[in-house]
């Protein structure tokens, strides 16, 4: 029997916790105000905020913090939440109190837990050694284990000059997850030791650390194999220019001349 109570007063309890969260109010006048009114936490980091329950006349045994990980302190209707190390990726702790009619008001607390990238990592899809002009190639950069993805963005860059900056087109989610971004780049002559890299930036606005916590990859450099198209000079090759039987030719003429004294001197010794 007493076993049965007790599962009774379980269940009572657990009946109750589940209808004051889901006919809370989040828009009633004098709705709870946290400070800060919202968090950013990188992952395993302590953290905490304050949440006043009410700014008006509100009874303190009726309000309270609901929470899936740290600590409550009450003073009144002062509610202290504090975390020593963050290790819950949607912790979303709710302050709330109920009125003498019944009703209730609640606030919840935007938490972003953030990861920076593992790692950053370039390369040319399906591509390595040489490139040829006139042709068009894939980047790929792949960014490892960052949460949350949907504050990620990714910059390309062709040495120190912006070529595409881009946001996640996969489902936010607030755990960890690897993305891959790429970029169609059109590779001329110029490009022959140009260097390419990429940049994974979480922009996590003004609550967020300042500068934002940014890692970048290592540099790829170009090759690239191109043909000149433009005219080039030739240089004419030394040739022999062959004689033409119009052109006196200096072995025959020295041949008959000899051949014509020869003749001569026989001739006189028949005489003689």
């Amino acid at each position: 029997m007493f076993f049965h109570f007790i599962l009774m007063v379980v269940f009572l309890m657990t009946f109750l916790h589940n209808n004051h969260v889901s006919s809370c109010d989040v828009n009633c006048a004098d709705k709870p105000v946290f400070t800060p009114s919202r968090l950013v936490v990188k992952y395993g980091d302590p953290t905490s905020a304050t949440c006043v329950a009410c700014q008006g006349v509100c009874h303190d045994k009726l309000s309270g913090l609901e929470k899936s990980v740290g600590d409550v302190t009450e003073n009144g209707t002062m509610l202290y939440w504090t975390v020593g190390k963050l290790t819950d990726w949607d912790p979303s702790p709710m302050c709330y109190y109920n009125t003498d009619s019944g009703d209730q008001c609640c606030t919840t607390l935007p938490v972003i837990v953030y990861q920076p990238p593992e790692n950053v990592s370039i390369s040319f899809v399906n591509h390595s050694g040489p490139m040829f002009e006139n042709s068009q190639y894939t980047l790929q950069c792949i960014v490892e284990n960052v949460a949350p993805v949907g504050n990620l963005v990714v910059t390309f860059y062709r040495g120190q000059t912006e070529l595409s900056r881009q946001k996640s087109s996969s489902k936010p989610q607030d755990k960890p997850v690897t993305d891959t971004f790429t970029l169609n780049v059109n590779i001329s002559k110029e490009d022959n030791g140009a260097q390419y890299w990429c940049e994974a930036k979480l922009e996590l606005g003004p609550e967020g650390p300042q500068p934002p916590p940014v890692v970048t990859s290592e540099n790829i450099t170009a090759t690239v194999h191109w043909s000149d198209l433009n005219p080039t000079t030739v240089h004419p090759a030394t040739t022999t220019t062959p004689k033409t039987g119009s052109e006196p030719n200096s072995s025959a003429t020295i041949i008959s001349f000899h051949t014509f004294i020869m003749c001569l001197m026989l001739l006189f010794s028949t005489l003689v």
